[in-house]
């Protein structure tokens, strides 16, 4: 019976827009064990992606309010669910394995668990997550990289994070799992990933300011990383600094061979071949090898080309630039989770 509930909980992780596929081995089975109790598994297969009030949910699966309060936050506390507070009706939902379970566990990521996580996502989970579209995530250029009268709204990171009021900065758990396995190619900085709230809230231990946030993204740009965010518009509190080695979204791309699995941003690099002298600083910056290196000049393969911008920032010659895809090429984001979340299911053929 106890298998049985981590069972039920792949199951319903599965349903959820983000999906937790199955895998032969049952390693997703393992990876759950390892995260949570067989208590905490049961309760969190009741639940969907959809926010419950705490009593809705305690009536139910046949608990108090207070019982059922006590497990559900303790569970939100490892990431297995996530939390709203709203008065007295607070709210609970299942959160997705990526992103949302995994990321939350940088305090639990051990040698065993970075392993499992390995062999999860070359065995199918990588394929059956990053394949469906929408993507999970989308490519924002880098700032210095575009022209500042044709950038799309929602392309501005900048603009997004000036409108927050707080601001924190942790580690990627992706480098975390890859420093444990002892795989990492990369000496980026692991405290990269950048979250932010439109909300006020007490300080805690990995908040920075605004201007310490707007630091690090040009920070993050200098050394070579890739802005990416959630694949939506309206949203965002997030920006991940991904590198091709490390990141999972990312390596969808340069490991295991999922095209779509990023959303390109709406604009694409160019290196002019009359001026370009060869000095090979935009192969080495780009994080999907989108471009090589022909005759002593480097070129551009458009349609592997995530329009991240990274050759333009460290082109030390000007000669690389971004242009805007043509109109008919543009692919807006959807408008909200709830949007992107009902075409993900639909083209997972779970659509009700």
């Amino acid at each position: 019976m106890t298998d049985d509930n981590y069972e039920r909980l792949a199951d319903a992780l599965d349903r959820l827009p983000n999906g937790f596929p199955r895998t032969s081995s049952g390693v997703e089975i393992t990876i759950l064990k390892k995260i949570c109790s067989p208590e905490e598994a049961w309760l969190a297969s009741q639940l969907s992606g959809h926010r419950e009030p705490l009593d809705a949910i305690a009536e139910r699966v046949g608990l108090s309010i207070e019982e059922a309060g006590l497990r559900l936050m303790a569970m939100a506390e490892n990431g297995l669910v996530w939390f709203y507070p709203s008065g007295e009706k607070p709210r609970f939902r299942l959160a997705p394995f990526i992103v949302g379970i995994y990321e939350a566990q940088l305090d639990r990521m051990d040698h065993e668990l970075a392993h499992l996580v390995e062999d999860y996502l070359a065995n199918g989970g990588a394929a059956g997550i990053m394949k469906p579209q929408p993507a999970l995530h989308r490519v924002v250029p880098a700032q210095r990289a575009v022209k500042s009268e044709w950038i799309l709204p929602y392309d501005d990171v900048k603009q997004i994070l000036l409108s927050a009021k707080t601001f924190s900065l942790r580690d990627c758990i992706c480098r975390v799992q890859q420093d444990q396995i002892g795989r990492r190619r990369c000496d980026f900085p692991v405290r990269s990933c950048l979250s932010f709230s439109p909300f006020e809230r007490s300080p805690g231990p990995i908040d920075v300011t605004r201007e310490e946030a707007l630091a690090a993204l040009d920070e993050f740009e200098e050394t070579g990383l890739v802005h990416t965010v959630s694949n939506v518009i309206k949203g965002v509190g997030y920006v991940c600094n991904c590198c091709g080695c490390c990141c999972g979204i990312i390596r969808g791309i340069t490991d295991y061979g999922i095209e779509n699995s990023v959303a390109q941003a709406n604009y694409f690099a160019v290196i002019d071949p009359e001026e370009c002298r060869g000095c090979g600083t935009c192969i080495d910056r780009c994080q999907v090898h989108a471009i090589s290196d022909h005759e002593g000049v480097s070129v551009v393969d458009r349609k592997r080309c995530i329009g991240c911008g990274l050759c333009v920032t460290g082109c030390p010659n000007n000669v690389a630039r971004l242009e805007r895809k043509p109109d008919a090429e543009i692919v807006h984001p959807p408008a909200d989770f709830s949007v992107w979340g009902r075409e993900r299911l639909q083209n997972r053929g779970l659509a009700k």
